[in-house]
């Protein structure tokens, strides 16, 4: 959880910069949250990640449905925003179905997106890319990942 925080807020002063907006979905227990509706502030956002729960099961589902709506809105405020969505996740859904979870990925397809997969371990299951797979997004291992703000500006770039 230490590597997502400093990674969004990376983003976060990524987007100050580039006049972009961040927002961060969090899914644990049975519901996800918008603990960070988007926005450019980094003050707003390093004020809300300090004291981000984690553990829990993981509707999985719930999260991509949640990010699907946050996009949904955003994308009536501003039509000419370009979404990007980065899901971090091992792909496990401890709550609810890998079929609910496909469906809701499948909600995000179109979308350019980023699927930071940090499942670890020596036996690899490959569910954070089955759900890349499903939202048309490039898989990226957490343990290859130095710099996920200069990933997604090269991505973004080449968009």
């Amino acid at each position: 959880m230490r590597a997502v925080k400093a990674a969004v807020l990376g983003l976060l002063l990524d987007a100050y910069q580039r006049r972009d907006k961040v927002g961060l979905v969090t899914f644990r227990g049975t519901r996800a949250d918008l603990v960070l509706p988007p926005t450019s502030s980094v003050e707003a956002g390093a004020a809300r990640l300090r004291d981000l729960p984690t553990g829990g099961r993981t509707p999985l589902a719930a999260g991509l449905l949640r990010a699907a709506e946050v996009l949904r809105v955003e994308r009536l405020r501003d039509p000419a925003r370009r979404p990007l969505v980065v899901l971090v996740t091992d792909g496990r859904a401890t709550s609810g179905t890998v079929e609910e979870s496909h469906r809701a990925a499948g909600l995000l397809a179109g979308v350019t997106g980023v699927v930071v997969d940090c499942e670890n371990g020596h036996v690899r299951l490959g569910l954070a890319r089955s759900l890349a797979e499903r939202m048309g997004a490039e898989t990226v291992r957490l343990d290859d990942l130095a710099d996920l703000a200069g990933m997604i500006r090269e991505r973004r770039a080449a968009a």
